[in-house]
């Protein structure tokens, strides 16, 4: 499965930040029985690389992937513990080389016109604009679209459930990442209902992109 159809498979990515290992699994079953199958599982704790092997084993429903990428080795490292692509926040020639070499789908961020030409020299498409709303948001993405019509972006960074339509309403935007959908007290909580609710709510956000553009 390559970067688009990955992208393609959902309206919203949850940016998954996981302190307990043995949460991991529960979490994973709670979002894709609200409808959300693609799994960003972050590197920003100790228990991320658990995280994903547990989800890759033990859920194959999910297609789970690593974000924050921020080293060329930790790109082996998630290929080895299952992830089926990977994000990161920035791009570097570095990071390129070793994506290619671990062979994992790569969803780089990017935030100016300069990284966004230096990602389709590479011959990237799919790119993530990070911070979304500290990059410019709604208007950084349709002013990207004039001079960079075959580019496909998900913003991730202070997207919301309110704001999420409205950039999934703009051309150049295949999905949108987010934290919302895994609350830190619900995951610590266990409570895996408000997950599914969540994750159901996200994916039921494709139908209203749909409505937007009739």
């Amino acid at each position: 499965m390559n970067l688009a159809e990955l992208l393609s498979l959902g309206p919203v990515i949850p940016v998954i930040v996981v302190e307990d290992t043995g949460k991991a699994v529960p979490l994973a079953h709670a979002l894709v029985a609200g409808g959300v199958r693609v799994l960003e599982v972050t590197l920003r704790t100790p228990a991320g690389l658990a995280a994903i092997a547990a989800i890759a084993r033990d859920v194959p429903e999910a297609v789970v992937g690593v974000g924050t990428i921020t080293e060329p080795d930790q790109f082996a490292a998630a290929r080895h513990a299952g992830a089926r692509f990977a994000v990161s926040p920035g791009l570097t020639a570095s990071l390129l080389e070793a994506s290619d070499s671990a062979g994992l789908p790569w969803l780089p961020g990017v935030m100016t016109p300069s990284d966004v030409i230096a990602a389709r020299a590479a011959g990237l498409r799919q790119l993530k604009l990070f911070p979304a709303q500290q990059a410019g948001g709604i208007g950084m993405l349709k002013a990207l679209s004039g001079p960079f019509p075959d580019v496909q972006f998900c913003p991730t960074g202070g997207i919301t459930a309110d704001t999420a339509p409205e950039f999934l309403a703009l051309p150049n935007v295949a999905c949108v990442g987010g934290s919302w959908l895994t609350p830190a007290g619900a995951v610590a909580a266990g409570d895996w209902d408000t997950i599914t609710r969540l994750a159901r709510e996200a994916s039921a956000l494709r139908k209203e992109r749909a409505r937007s553009r009739v």
